[in-house]
């Protein structure tokens, strides 16, 4: 990807390798069309959940999508858990089964007191 890659372009580079209209991925999504416009073209960052659920749309993963934009993760994320290595690695899967396998395990985590997924931040560009 090109430096300086919004991750609204991303989305929609996506969406359209995927040859999905506006209108049929922002239902997917379970967005507006106006919202995903707006995204797309930077107007707006969307949250979390919004970005969760276009990489559930898009069978990938939202760190995949981050990662493609440029935004770092947290630095407790940087050590990523043995087990979420391990799914993300499994190629018999689908992306979307990665995904659900991910969300679940992630929820057991959580309710076992880990702490919740901090936000992400875009990477500082080399001034």
């Amino acid at each position: 990807m090109a430096e300086g890659t919004s991750l609204g372009e991303i989305i929609r580079r996506q969406r359209e390798l995927n040859a999905l209209s506006m209108r049929q991925f922002s239902q997917m999504v379970g967005i507006s069309n106006p919202y995903l416009s707006q995204i797309e073209r930077g107007l707006r960052e969307p949250s979390e959940p919004v970005v969760e659920a276009i990489a559930k749309s898009l069978e990938m993963s939202a760190d995949a999508l981050y990662e493609q934009a440029g935004w770092a993760a947290a630095e407790e994320e940087s050590d990523e858990v043995p087990v979420i290595e391990a799914i993300r690695a499994d190629t018999s899967l689908t992306g979307r089964q990665r995904q659900a396998l991910v969300e679940i395990y992630e929820a057991f985590a959580a309710r076992n007191g880990k702490p919740a997924r901090k936000r992400r931040r875009p990477a500082k560009a080399p001034e």
